[in-house]
């Protein structure tokens, strides 16, 4: 019997106070209100402060961009602590550069150091050049509703114009953030000119637009008192009216007006279109209660909302959709129809309303699992015990600001089968010492104490080992961090909570619930038997004991090959299931607004083949509403007119029977036909299952020269295009195009009094179209500009452009080519930089057998030997950082497989660190260097189970494989200090060795079998999740075979090691 501790005195003042079951109502409450309050969500927040920061030189080309405005700049980011990554891409007349932090660091202080930064060295802008433009990005604006406006008899003006009124509506609502609106066409009051007349006047476009601008004009002028009363004076000339605006006199001749409306036509119309956006039904619209034709196309709107940090998605998703429908009927017509087309805030409450079911799957057949194995009254001791350290642990979340999602929810079950195990040995054996025959007579009380007393050090020891297994993984870098970092916190917490539980409630629940008639000697089950018969054989024989070890080593290594043959394969994440992707599409350079939509509707139609489809939106132009993939990639910042975005949204996953992963690979095979047809670049973009990079292959290129760059990363994506397995293959580099120069004679010019920037200033009010100033319509929900260009038949050709007069300084007007000359030139590429070195990304994904990234490099990089760098050395291949000479030809590789690396680098550490801090308490408790090396023998057995299960299932080894595997080890070192523990006791009780090792085994084998049949049932419920299914497989089978087998080998080495130290010498 162990010595009477302050933990025995703990427990003893419990078992009868009366503040126990107030303890047990409290937590419980407690739990019930960190549910409640808790804000939840799918995805857990993953703090990643991104800059964007943009810089304008209007003419400047690409190369002058870099080095006037890039170089400088990123130098200064480059300085700011908390700096991760600085990418820049230098474009022609303009510059953007992402800043991006380290995980963790504070948006706010981010911003405020990166604005510090540069407006405190102003300096280093060059004249035409503007002040640096800087727009924070975070998780946060992440849209978490969007909805989409369509209806039969609505244009694009009109839906806008509605879509407006109901983003003003919305935005009242609190805890709302960013609202933004896609497609549609705003008011506009265009001018269009008459070339011929406004010459005739001696005026060019620009005079007109000046005209214009200086007859809209309001301001107050000041004050004048008159009989001791103070009037202001007012001078209102804004035009609000078309008639006000017709009447604009822009000239005179002889004596007379000529008015705007004689040289102009002038509308309310709506803008000339820059992007369009559709709406269309697909085969599955119906189960999404959408009446219209499948395939039909309609004019769409789409209005994105996002919420504020902290507030919780679901509630807030509910008061926009409660909004919308008090709309309708006064702001949205009856016959509008408002999709939903992204809903985060639903999906978050299905994910945790479905995650809470498998909570109390979990908890219920744990406790079944008890009752069969020792009966009803002690499940009920342990289902107590199991509710209040959850609570507790939902209350943990709670104040340290953690959200109710995916993840922390898992981490609960997670925890279900490890937080049963402390009160499962208490109540074993409790229920051991009510029938040992030397217990008759005791009170009920004095065996409680006495049952718990002597487990309690062991118990202490064994729950600290599992947190050492479980709390290094908390410690991860890089994205998946705080992705997983719920797991760790929620197990470590669940597990020291579990152990107080097992001093203070279970043995004060045992007493009011557990039989005082369970006396009584125990037979031995036939299982037991069989496991004695076995472990006698083991300790008694040499040849059994030897062949068993050299059977474990062998199905050991047996195991560990199936990751060398492939036969089970690594990966950082499986896909997930969910019910929406994006097709992103890129025409080649200088492609219509209208073909990139022809080209996009065609791609559609092979959507509407897809029986679980629900509706697609094509955006055409412009991005559509970005997910945190498309925050991370950029999305967001696509525009123009040769590229175009189709958002695929599908059935709810219980409603259909393949995975969204399978579906994407099915439709990416159906789509590229098309796309090669017209040679467009497509990608479909699955949403990622853990957080997104830029793609899943990336290759960065670098060298010396960045023309000869281009080249090599040409023959790269070559490469990857004809590689088996790799797909979605592009570069981020623009094929060559032309655009049209302008040449002007300044002799000619400054004889004309003509300036080029009176020219540029020309040419885009005709072309392009200026806005003169505001039409003044107070009730507009939009600003509504007053533009003034030439009609698109006077602009949409050459002759049209050198037609084009520009009056002089002298008053006359001089044709644009009489002073200046077109020549054709090629665009100059973009030139993109990563932490201040110049590099070309080539891009790709995996689909097929192989869809790891790990696998696809190693492909790649066998056919990259046939290549030579341009100075004819060999290229040189980097994994984790980029060359360190900017001379070096090289291919650096980034993308999933970075994460991969820090995600398995920094597990890999997490496991070191969690043997050497077992290794350590268990040196410290038994008092010996060798003692340890047995207890944690067993853990590289668990990949027994773990890989061959992997192996059956087709399932890749992940990320949370191997936290299982982590977590195991914890689970079966935690069993066998149990077990070494009471061997130790036996021997102070004067056993011999061998029956002491026997004894032990019998009697703690039940409870280990116990704790691992938890362990295995309370995982079941994880199985079928498709991103931590490798978590379970992990636990349940890595019990399993721990269970199976190490359990024989911690007794037979134990053994082994006591004998040799005993004897001095190698025994066999």
């Amino acid at each position: 019997m162990r010595k009477k501790g302050f933990i025995s005195s703990i427990t003893e003042y419990f078992i009868d106070s009366p503040l126990t079951p107030i303890v047990i109502i409290a937590t419980l409450i407690l739990g019930v209100m960190a549910v409640l309050n808790t804000p939840s969500e799918e995805e857990p927040q993953i703090v990643v402060p991104m800059i964007d920061i943009f810089v304008e030189m209007p003419g400047a080309t690409a190369e002058e961009i870099e080095n006037r405005v890039v170089y400088p700049m990123e130098k200064l980011l480059w300085e700011i602590p908390g700096v991760e990554y600085v990418y820049s891409t230098a474009m022609n007349g303009r510059a953007l550069t992402v800043v991006r932090f380290y995980v963790g660091e504070d948006v706010e202080d981010s911003l405020v150091k990166t604005y510090d930064k540069l407006y405190s060295h102003l300096d280093w802008i060059p004249p035409g050049c503007s002040h640096p433009l800087l727009k924070p990005r975070s998780i946060d604006d992440v849209p978490i509703v969007v909805l989409t406006f369509w209806g039969k008899g609505y244009d694009a003006l009109t839906l806008r114009q509605i879509a407006k009124k109901v983003e003003q509506e919305v935005k009242r609502i609190p805890g709302i953030s960013e609202t933004f609106i896609k497609g549609g066409l705003r008011r506009e009051v265009r001018v269009e000119l008459d070339p011929t007349k406004v010459y005739a006047l001696g005026l060019d476009p620009l005079d007109v637009l000046k005209t214009i601008s200086s007859q809209n004009q309001a301001r107050i002028t000041g004050t004048f008192r008159e009989n001791n009363y103070q009037f202001q004076v007012r001078l209102n000339n804004f035009i609000s009216d078309l008639k006000d605006l017709e009447n604009t006199v822009v000239a005179t001749v002889a004596g007379k007006p000529v008015f705007l409306k004689d040289v102009a036509n002038i509308s309310l119309t709506s803008e000339e279109p820059e992007n369009y956006v559709f709406f269309v039904p697909g085969p599955a619209a119906s189960q999404k209660q959408i009446k219209a034709q499948t395939g039909e196309l309609y004019p769409a709107v789409s209005l994105a909302i996002a919420k504020r940090k902290g507030e919780n998605a679901t509630k807030l998703a509910e008061k926009v959709l409660h909004k919308v429908e008090i709309l309708k009927g006064y702001v949205i017509p009856h016959d509008l129809n408002i999709t939903v087309t992204r809903n985060y805030g639903e999906t978050a409450k299905e994910k945790t309303d479905e995650l809470l079911k498998h909570l109390f799957i979990a908890i219920s057949s744990v406790a079944i699992l008890i009752a069969l194995f020792l009966g009803f009254r002690a499940s009920l001791v342990v289902m107590v015990a199991v509710p209040v350290t959850l609570a507790i642990t939902l209350a943990i979340y709670w104040l340290f600001g953690y959200t109710l999602n995916r993840v922390t929810l898992f981490a609960l079950i997670f925890c279900i089968g490890i937080l049963v195990d402390d009160p499962i040995v208490d109540v074993e054996n409790i229920v051991r010492h009510l029938r040992l025959p030397e217990n008759r007579g005791k009170s009920f009380r004095d065996i409680i104490v006495g049952a718990v007393n002597e487990v309690r050090a062991p118990l202490i020891l064994a729950t600290f080992t599992v947190i050492a297994a479980i709390a290094p993984m908390g410690f991860v870098r890089g994205l998946m961090g705080p992705y997983m970092r719920p797991m760790p916190v929620g197990a470590t917490a669940a597990m020291l909570l579990s152990m107080i539980v097992a001093f203070i409630i279970t043995p004060w629940t045992a007493k009011k619930i557990l039989s005082k008639k369970a006396h009584g000697e125990e037979k031995e089950t036939l299982f037991t038997r069989y496991y004695r018969w076995m472990m006698e054989h083991l300790i008694r024989s040499p040849f059994w004991r030897w062949s068993f070890l050299l059977l474990v080593g062998f199905l050991f290594v047996l195991s560990c090959s199936l990751i060398y043959f492939k036969i089970v394969r690594v990966k950082m994440l499986p896909f997930d299931n969910k019910s929406e992707f994006q097709v992103i599409v890129d025409m080649p350079e200088g492609t219509a607004l209208e073909k990139t939509a022809k080209v996009a509707q065609s791609l559609g139609q092979v959507l509407e083949k897809e029986p679980y489809v629900t509706d697609y939106q094509i955006y055409v132009g412009t991005s559509a509403p970005f997910n945190f993939n498309g925050l991370v990639r950029h999305y967001y910042l696509r525009s123009g007119d040769n590229i175009a975005d189709i958002q695929v949204n599908l059935l709810p996953k219980h409603e259909r029977d393949l995975q969204s992963h399978d579906i994407a690979k099915r439709v990416r095979e159906k789509l590229r036909p098309v796309a090669e047809k017209y040679g467009a670049t497509i990608t479909v973009a699955e949403i990622p299952p853990g957080p997104p990079v830029l793609q899943t292959l990336v290759a960065e290129v670098y060298g010396s020269n960045y023309e000869e760059q281009i080249k090599l990363a040409r023959k790269v994506k070559e490469i990857f295009a004809r590689t088996p397995g790799v797909v979605d293959v592009d570069w981020y580099m623009t094929e060559p195009h032309t655009e049209w120069r302008l040449k002007v004679d300044t002799v000619k010019a400054t004889l004309a009094g003509i300036s080029p920037e009176k020219i540029i200033e020309v040419l885009e009010t005709a072309i392009k179209g200026k806005v003169a100033g505001l039409f003044h319509d107070a009730k507009a929900s939009e600003d509504i500009y007053i533009k003034v260009h030439f009609p698109v038949s006077q602009r949409s050709s050459l002759p049209d452009l050198e037609s084009i007069k520009i009056r002089g300084e002298n008053g006359r007007l001089v044709s644009l080519a009489e002073i200046a000359t077109w020549e054709e030139a090629i665009v100059p590429n973009p030139i993109y930089h990563k932490n201040l070195r110049p590099v070309i990304y080539v891009v790709g994904d995996m689909a097929g057998k192989e869809e790891s990234p790990i696998y696809g490099i190693m492909k790649i990089n066998k056919l990259l030997k046939e290549l030579k760098a341009p100075n004819g050395e060999e290229i040189k291949i980097y994994y984790t950082k980029q060359p360190f000479s900017e001379k070096e030809w090289a291919i650096k590789w980034d993308g999933e497989w970075h994460v991969t690396y820090e995600v398995f680098r920094d597990m890999g550490l997490a496991f070191g660190v969690c043997v050497l801090l077992i290794y350590i308490l268990i040196v410290a408790w038994f008092k010996s260097y060798t003692v340890p090396l047995v207890l944690l023998a067993p853990i590289p057995l668990s990949l027994i189970g773990i890989l061959p299960a992997h192996a059956l299932t087709g399932s890749f080894f992940t990320a949370t494989s191997m936290i299982g595997f982590i977590a195991g080890a914890g689970i079966v070192v935690r069993n066998s200090i149990i077990l070494a523990d009471f061997i130790e006791m036996r021997l102070k009780e004067g056993l011999p060795l061998e029956k002491a090792v026997i004894e032990a085994g019998v009697v703690r084998f039940r409870p280990m079998l116990l704790t691992a049949a938890a362990v295995v049932v309370g995982s079941f419920v994880i199985l079928f999740d498709p991103i931590f299914n490798g978590l379970a497989l992990s636990l349940m089978a890595g019990e399993v075979a721990s269970t199976l087998f190490s359990r024989m080998v911690v007794p037979v080495l134990y053994y082994l090691e006591h004998r040799i130290k005993t004897e001095g010498r190698l025994v066999l």
